[in-house]
């Protein structure tokens, strides 16, 4: 419950921030001022590098980057052209936020190759033995070079707080015990970490959908519209993705391993 406050808290302080970023923006850029139009947009860009980060982070440790290819600057820079030259596309205040995803976006699928399911440890899910599990969980940790700090050096203070919990997994009531029985035995740190492994075997689009959703508060509507996909899609991403989150949970940790 507190990390939903803590979201909430975030974000209603953000949405301020994005109705004064929309007004004077807009002034500046009749004028010219590029400059300070960078300025005022500054201010929107800790929650984007931290998205960036995350989706850079994941291609490393998939193998389809190597470490200090990017970073998250190479794109947030290129962003502020991009908002520049397209600024008629913002109608008003609420679209600020998804455009600017939308677009960093595009600017991280233009440049990264876009990583496939991984079939395998889905389609073996049901046989993995504890050894197994926690070789996984090891192999995540360290290679693409897991003790990447690109999440690390972002500091800003709103993302400290936004942790993977149970509560993203297990959300509906008839999932409230197997939530509480998990808790009981994994530690948030524990929790985290197996989370961040599974998403890691998911498909950028699923993957990117369920971060989107979870880690950064936007609606199913403007996530269909930052990924260019319809409700429909997004809406099966989502579930999907819960769906193999909480299979992993219960198969590693409430199930007998082999």
């Amino acid at each position: 419950m507190s990390n939903t406050v803590t979201r909430q808290s975030n974000l209603g302080s953000f949405h301020v921030v994005i109705k004064e970023t929309y007004r004077n923006p807009e002034d500046y850029r009749i004028e010219g001022n590029h400059e300070a139009f960078n300025k005022e947009l500054l201010r929107l860009m800790p929650q984007v590098q931290y998205y960036v980060a995350k989706r850079l982070k994941s291609a490393i440790l998939a193998g389809k980057l190597n470490k200090g290819m990017f970073s998250p600057n190479d794109f947030t820079d290129q962003l502020f052209i991009e908002v520049y030259d397209n600024w008629e596309a913002i109608k008003d205040e609420r679209d600020l936020r998804p455009f600017l995803f939308k677009k960093v976006d595009e600017l991280l699928d233009d440049s990264l190759t876009e990583e496939e399911f991984d079939h395998v440890f889905f389609e073996n899910i049901d046989s993995f033995s504890q050894p197994e599990w926690d070789a996984m969980e090891e192999d995540f940790s360290t290679d693409g070079d897991g003790d990447l700090v690109l999440l690390e050096e972002l500091d800003d203070s709103s993302f400290q707080n936004e942790n993977y919990t149970l509560n993203h997994v297990f959300i509906t009531e008839e999932e409230k015990d197997l939530a509480e029985k998990l808790d009981k035995s994994l530690d948030k740190e524990r929790v985290e970490r197996h989370i961040h492994m599974v998403l890691g075997k998911m498909s950028v689009p699923m993957r990117s959908v369920y971060q989107l959703y979870t880690d950064l508060g936007f609606s199913t509507a403007e996530i269909a519209s930052i990924r260019e996909v319809t409700l429909d899609e997004v809406d099966d991403l989502l579930s999907r993705a819960r769906k193999l989150l909480k299979e992993s949970f219960v198969k590693r940790f409430l199930i007998d391993s082999n």
